[in-house]
């Protein structure tokens, strides 16, 4: 299990800087960074079918890694401006309440229909397999990004304009600045909880495939859970991907917060 938990730390990590060093590029190298996001969409998606059918650790081990190249794809063509959503626009001003939620949702509501199309095309091809770690872990990257986009709305002491690339900074204006929300509390209890009922199972004894399984997943949600802790807590955070940001003529801050991966 310690293999899957260092694996998965590290990948949940070097995904990140990747897709920030991409998006921090010029624009014009986007078509050239999304073909290749797509071609390796298209790897991932033979890999996760294929690894589905066995229940060896390996086989969990390339469904993780599929399911978070697939996620990939969706991070970077957000990111990038090319799926997002209607409104490509700032908050507009006095709007609040359902008005204020209802442009945020369009915003985004391209990405997010894209993703429920990729999360339910992964349950298909995953159907009455053995191993369904890829659409596990996809619908972990899937939860806590609408946690974490949620409490952005509601409000949380870090918010994460610094690292939105420059045509991306109008989501901003739809983020709330305060001390603690209502729904942080429930989202990292949740979070935590069901981090132990993974790992519990594999403390008790478990077999190499599903040790590796419950590793992989309940490191990412512990890794998404760390992540919203970084939107109350004084941490520099940034500095983990110090590297991501080099491709951006102006760097990111150090109270910097990255709300697209959890």
């Amino acid at each position: 299990m310690a293999a899957a938990v260092t694996y998965a730390a590290f990948l949940w990590w070097f995904t990140t800087g990747v897709v920030l060093w991409l998006c921090g590029r010029p624009r014009a190298s986007y078509r050239w960074s999304l073909a290749g996001a797509t071609l390796l969409l298209a790897v991932a998606l033979v890999g996760l079918y294929v690894s589905s059918r066995e229940t060896t650790a390996p086989s969990a081990f390339l469904a993780f890694t599929c399911a978070v190249v697939v996620w990939g794809w969706h991070e970077i063509s957000y990111y990038m401006g090319l799926v997002t959503g209607p409104r490509p626009a700032p908050l507009r001003p006095g709007s609040g309440g359902w008005q204020r939620f209802s442009q945020g949702i369009a915003t985004s509501l391209y990405h997010d229909l894209a993703i429920v199309c990729t999360g339910l095309a992964l349950l298909a091809l995953t159907a009455d397999s053995p191993n369904r770690v890829g659409a596990w872990t996809f619908l972990v990257l899937w939860v806590m990004r609408w946690s974490a986009k949620l409490n952005l709305f509601l409000g949380v002491p870090n918010l994460n304009e610094d690292f939105l690339p420059p045509h991306l900074r109008y989501l901003a204006t739809y983020m709330r600045r305060r001390a603690m929300n209502p729904l942080f509390p429930v989202s990292v209890t949740a979070g935590t909880g069901v981090v132990v009922w993974l790992v519990y199972p594999v403390a008790a004894g478990a077999s190499a495939f599903d040790g590796a399984a419950a590793g992989l997943v309940a490191t990412l949600l512990a890794l998404a859970v760390l992540e919203h802790w970084f939107m109350v807590l004084p941490m520099n955070e940034a500095a983990l991907w110090g590297w991501g940001f080099k491709s951006r003529k102006t760097p990111a801050s150090p109270r910097a917060l990255d709300a697209g991966r959890s």
